[in-house]
């Protein structure tokens, strides 16, 4: 049954999020059932509207329910030419054991250092150019080859 508003991944994510909630109140089929019987005058989550969905994820916090993602964040990697450059110099010099942290936490302070701003993402075409010559340039101090 399509509700309209919410995509078929949201609704699952939902339902699935209220699954887990389910469990960690420690509520049996039954109780749980009679608690939407109670609330929405339905049996089941895939019958509730988007509202209604959200209503009882805010129900079952309020009981108790923790809904914190146990998933690592997902990489922040920005993907424009330049910076896929600089992560590469980098891993050179990492594989050259001229730097010891390949991190991209190791990278964004050096970035950092060199320019003064906090992320790759927000570093301007001339920032991202002269970042990757200084790269260039200690990895000929060093005599290692720019792949």
């Amino acid at each position: 049954m399509k509700k309209p508003g919410m995509s078929p991944q949201a609704r699952r994510g939902m339902i699935s999020k209220i699954k887990i909630g389910q469990k960690q109140l420690g509520m049996t089929d039954d109780a749980y059932r009679d608690m939407l019987m109670d609330r929405y005058q339905k049996n089941s989550a895939a019958t509730l509207s988007f509202r209604e969905l959200v209503d009882l994820v805010a129900h079952m916090e309020a009981l108790g329910a923790q809904f914190i993602s146990k998933q690592a964040p997902k990489s922040q990697q920005i993907r424009d030419p330049q910076s896929r450059l600089i992560r590469s110099l980098w891993l050179q010099l990492h594989d050259a054991g001229l730097v010891r942290d390949s991190s991209e936490a190791a990278i964004a302070a050096y970035v950092k250092r060199q320019t003064g701003v906090e992320s790759l993402a927000w570093l301007s075409s001339p920032q991202a150019s002269s970042v990757i010559e200084s790269l260039k340039q200690w990895l000929a101090r060093a005599d290692q080859p720019v792949v």
